[in-house]
């Protein structure tokens, strides 16, 4: 009888899916990897920069307190209202000389958040000579930008919530200004997750804003 001639046959099924379901985790961990390279980059680079604001703080020549939302009927929202005490305690301990109340001075709210954010700070004490707004800080970095620039502060201690304080310290500190960031007490709620993160991908824009020298 003739030998049955050799046939190449297929290889089986299950061995195919699962080569191609390795070559998507791979891709899946290098796109979650490179999502989170410049986020983690940022923490590393400003880890010994940064703490709660109780702690040790060398001093500086303000307080750069950023905007948050406002609500229509002029109440600051909970992050703002922390934001903003936390510059105020600065200047109260004599760590600071002024603080520059930097937001958005046309948002939502119709009010302003740096006049808001005024009002706050006179409430709680700080005289009116000690306070300057930057209604064009429209985001972190335009208000990293305008600290030196536009108000000559070569010294700062950035004054925001902790999720946010890395990536605005390293800001700061592309723009030349000696930076140190302070942060108020941890608080679990909503917007602390939904701000944790927001990070990566507004590490990835801070990166491309730097890079690119953007003006404000």
């Amino acid at each position: 009888m003739a030998e049955l001639a050799e046939v190449d046959t297929p290889l089986p099924l299950a061995p195919r899916k699962a080569t191609r379901r390795r070559w998507i985790t791979a891709a899946v961990v290098v796109l979650a990897v490179g999502a989170l390279l410049p986020w983690m980059t940022i923490r590393a680079l400003t880890w010994t920069d940064v703490g709660p604001a109780s702690g040790d703080l060398e001093h500086a020549d303000a307080a750069l307190v950023l905007g948050a939302r406002v609500h229509p009927d002029g109440t600051p929202s909970p992050f703002l209202y922390e934001r903003v005490a936390t510059g105020v305690a600065l200047y109260k301990r004599g760590v600071v000389d002024r603080i520059i109340m930097s937001g958005d001075g046309h948002d939502s709210s119709g009010l302003g958040e740096p006049k808001i954010m005024r009002q706050i700070a006179e409430g709680l004490g700080v005289p009116a000579s000690a306070i300057v707004e930057d209604p064009r800080g429209l985001d972190t970095y335009s208000s990293c930008v305008n600290a030196l620039q536009t108000f000559g502060a070569q010294t700062v201690i950035v004054t925001t919530q902790e999720f946010h304080v890395a990536r605005a310290t390293w800001l700061c500190e592309r723009a030349g200004v000696a930076t140190q960031g302070a942060y108020p007490p941890i608080r679990l709620r909503t917007g602390t997750v939904v701000g944790n993160l927001r990070e990566v991908p507004a590490a990835a824009k801070a990166w491309i804003d730097v890079l690119s020298g953007r003006q404000p």
